[in-house]
């Protein structure tokens, strides 16, 4: 249920969430994230012209959108349909100017990696919460490679932050890389950067991340090897080697279906079916972690998208146990921590995660914003510094009536108007307009169901 009524233009647009009936309805999945990130990216830099439909249309997306126009591909729509006209072999330009991000952290670090392979300068800037997180992961290997990367430092001595200044020559050396964190964004930079570097690039991964680049850019005609040894994943590419356009239909983003799955599990007599969800192994650790909980989640439907298989999921309210979450689980599930973590206070008994360092470092710091969800709330939690002891109510209503920061950031908002649909009292977050960069569709989409959700955008949104 949305507000009628209008914000002061300029002013963070509040939500609130209250308890809600039983949530009923099928309902899409938008469009994966990573997967319209990287087609558009991919599709900048290939021979052709690469046709995308189901493409998320939210506000990462047309960051990168924008940042693809101003290195030299040509964009449109028309109907749903986004046509990319890639640079081919007359590569990416420099940029007339500055190539802005806004929040999309996987936007720009692809996209420097993707730029590294050619001879171009350009300026990476973002809005206060891209420029906050780091960026010397992607900065640190394509130095290596030969790239010359001018980044600033805070006032705390931080290095690595935008503005990024990027310089390359266009004749990168391969490199073996292990990064010291796992991260499918590190990964996907180097092997973009490999494209166009003579010789064969690999990045050795102990902890298996998601593989979206590997298996889209196959799609686009690159040979991507993966071979698994004893302790690690070695993932290469032997370059140059063109890619050529594809045509793209966009899955549905399994972690934007996470918030609609835990409302209706924490919502009694919910019973909900989303289709076109992508079940990519690498992307599924929530949905393994809720069906320990006791979750009631059935996928039917299978079929391929894309290169990936999606499926339909019905979800039934269940009643949930606490669980001690693998950290080997975390690579698959990394964005998805905070709404487990509102799951978790409506289960009987105690959630442990540990090995979750990499979201201090997110959108914001989540572990801490995470745990000042909850407590604001009236769930009892524990913060270490890389994990989290969620202690559930045993299946009743939260306490409620929490007044949560967001920090600027889309998951914590989406989780606090989740964990209000089974409060005692409304919870209120102080800015929604940030979940527009990841769900646009959300407010629409829980409406739908029957979730009540009062939101009052903006009256420079309307």
């Amino acid at each position: 249920m949305s507000s009628s009524k209008k914000q002061p233009a300029g002013t963070p647009p509040p939500a609130k969430s209250v308890k809600s009936a039983a949530l009923t309805g099928v309902v899409r999945a938008p469009g994966d994230k990573s997967i319209s990130h990287r087609s558009i990216i991919f599709g900048a830099m290939a021979e052709g012209t690469t046709e995308v439909t189901g493409l998320l249309t939210g506000d990462d997306i047309l960051s990168t959108v924008g940042a693809m126009r101003g290195l030299g591909a040509e964009i449109t729509e028309q109907d749903g349909t986004w046509f990319v006209k890639g640079v081919g072999k007359s590569g990416l330009q420099s940029p007339k100017t500055d190539i802005d991000c806004g929040n999309a952290g996987t936007g720009v670090r692809l996209i420097m990696g993707a730029a590294a392979g050619y001879p171009l300068s350009a300026t990476f800037t973002g809005d206060a919460s891209l420029s906050s997180r780091p960026m010397n992961r992607i900065l640190n290997p394509l130095r290596e490679m030969g790239v010359s990367a001018k980044a600033r430092t805070t006032d705390k001595g931080e290095e690595g932050r935008l503005p990024v200044t990027l310089k390359s020559n266009g004749a990168l050396i391969p490199i073996e890389y292990t990064p010291p964190h796992a991260s499918a964004q590190v990964k996907s930079a180097i092997l973009l950067a490999g494209i166009n570097t003579k010789g064969t690039t690999t990045v050795v991964e102990p902890t298996l991340t998601r593989d979206h680049t590997e298996n889209m850019l196959r799609a686009f005609g690159a040979v991507v090897e993966t071979k698994s040894r004893k302790d690690a994943t070695h993932i290469s590419v032997t370059g140059p080697t063109p890619l050529k356009a594809a045509k793209i239909n966009v899955p549905g983003d399994p972690s934007s279906a996470a918030f609609l799955i835990v409302a209706a599990l924490i919502t009694p007599g919910s019973s909900i079916i989303i289709e076109n969800v992508m079940m990519n192994p690498t992307r599924t650790g929530l949905f393994e972690a809720l069906t320990a909980m006791g979750a009631y989640l059935r996928a039917d439907n299978f079929r391929k998208s894309g290169g990936e298989t999606i499926a339909d999921i019905e979800v039934k309210h269940s009643k949930l146990v606490g669980i001690n979450v693998p950290e080997n689980r975390a690579a698959s599930m990394i964005d998805e921590y905070p709404i487990l973590a509102v799951a978790a206070a409506f289960a009987s008994g105690t959630t442990i995660m540990n090995g979750i360092g990499e979201l201090r470092v997110k959108e914001s710091d989540r572990i801490a914003a995470t745990a000042a969800l909850l407590s604001a709330n009236g769930v009892k939690v524990a913060e270490r510094e890389d994990g989290l002891t969620v202690t559930g109510n045993g299946g009743g209503l939260v306490k409620g009536g929490g007044i949560v920061k967001t920090h600027h950031d889309h998951r914590i908002a989406m989780s606090a108007l989740i964990l209000g649909l089974g409060a005692e009292n409304p919870v209120t977050i102080d800015d929604a307009s940030m979940i527009a960069t990841s769900f646009p569709s959300f407010f629409a989409l829980m409406h739908t169901l029957g979730a009540i959700i009062d939101y009052t955008p903006p009256a420079d949104a309307l």
